[in-house]
């Protein structure tokens, strides 16, 4: 397994040993030993899936204040996946980093808490899954503006697929101020 961090120090590009032969190829995508030096719980609390056709944008999410730290990967197709710091008094606030997952390279990211998430699908369609490390709590929930300007994401496809929710979410500067997580100082990856 190599490890890489991104951009965003915390951020983590995961590329799993792959087992590939005539018959397709094999690898694990969890192995509590492997990723808990990570930084990663030795049990995850929900494990999730989307299944949706290109230019699907699903995000930006976060929890605050019960944060998911999110391990994702698309098993079928590919996603630009994005994770974008909105912990207070990090030295990265309101910075992203984002990274084209396929199924074929079998790369994952580690998306710690206090980060918003969101992806966005580049193939016809996608599976992508993602293990988190907290339970999904609708009164915690909240959304990010997946096109602040502020943020500048550059998304590959520009007329993207969203939700209400997603279409409407705010910009960063009116999130409130009570539902973006705080730094704890540090750093990770």
């Amino acid at each position: 397994m190599i490890v890489e961090p991104l951009e965003l120090p915390d951020v983590l590009l995961i590329k799993p040993t792959t087992y590939r032969d005539a018959r397709g190829y094999f690898s694990e995508l969890w192995q509590n030993d492997r990723y808990a030096p990570l930084g990663m719980p030795h049990c995850f609390a929900q494990d999730n899936v989307s299944v949706s056709g290109r230019g699907v944008l699903r995000g930006m999410h976060y929890q605050h204040p019960n944060g998911q730290g999110k391990l994702v990967t698309a098993v079928a197709g590919s996603v630009f996946d994005v994770a974008v710091d909105l912990r207070r008094g990090s030295p990265t606030i309101g910075r992203w980093v984002g990274y084209e997952l396929a199924a074929e390279s079998g790369e994952q990211m580690w998306i710690p808490a206090g980060f918003a998430h969101g992806f966005q699908v580049t193939s016809e369609s996608a599976v992508f899954i993602y293990k988190c490390t907290a339970h999904y709590s609708p009164r915690d929930e909240h959304s990010l503006r997946w096109d602040d300007p502020a943020i500048g994401i550059r998304w590959p496809i520009a007329r993207p697929v969203l939700s209400e929710k997603d279409a409407t979410a705010p910009p960063l500067k009116d999130c409130p101020v009570d539902s973006l997580p705080v730094w704890d100082g540090v750093r990770r990856g």
